[in-house]
């Protein structure tokens, strides 16, 4: 299954194009983004770094029916990309985002955390939902731990910012469909 655009309260999430590289090579490229992701994103952040990301590994995954991707825009000024969340097909590392600075701490990849965790759950009928965080990751944990997640593994991981100690937070499917069930 391919993703869909996926519609919230306040945001529209497209799904990754070919052409939503160029505005991710503009907002991207930023410190307080990359340090917490995987070490295999360059640093500093080349030129046609975007391009070669959103051509060569997350749309072959998403034709792979491996990987799912989609932009965040706010429902307010649909142009403008404000971040990039996907879900995996693989083992210990199902969902990953960014969100640029500005626009953090508005409940926005909440809202966007919620709504691809659903579409793992429900339209791919995944049993588990794994994701792995650098402890230093204040946002990200306190995030995992809003949405019924559970911490259930430390160890080593490999950052832009370095090795540093990591957690693997999880949600079974059951608990997500008896989490939404509860709410109004």
């Amino acid at each position: 299954m391919k993703a869909s655009p996926i519609i919230t309260d306040r945001l529209i999430l497209n799904p990754l194009i070919s052409e939503d590289a160029e505005q991710i090579q503009r907002v991207f490229p930023r410190w307080e983004i990359v340090r917490y992701l995987i070490a295999s994103v360059p640093w500093p952040y080349p030129p046609g770094a975007a391009r070669h990301y959103v051509d060569n590994v997350a749309l072959p995954a998403a034709d792979a029916g491996s990987g799912w991707y989609w932009t965040l825009r706010r429902k307010e000024d649909p142009q403008q990309l404000i971040g990039v969340i996907c879900l995996m097909d693989a083992p210990d590392n199902n969902r990953g985002f960014w969100l640029v600075p500005e626009w953090q701490g508005n409940g926005y990849m909440r809202e966007a955390c919620d709504a691809v965790t659903d579409f793992w759950f429900r339209a791919l009928n995944k049993p588990v939902l794994r994701a792995p965080k650098a402890v230093a990751n204040e946002r990200s944990k306190n995030l995992s731990q809003r949405t019924g997640m559970r911490l259930i593994r430390c160890e080593k991981g490999h950052y832009v910012a370095g090795e540093l100690e990591t957690e693997l937070w999880e949600i079974t499917r059951e608990e997500w469909l008896a989490q939404r069930a509860s709410q109004p």
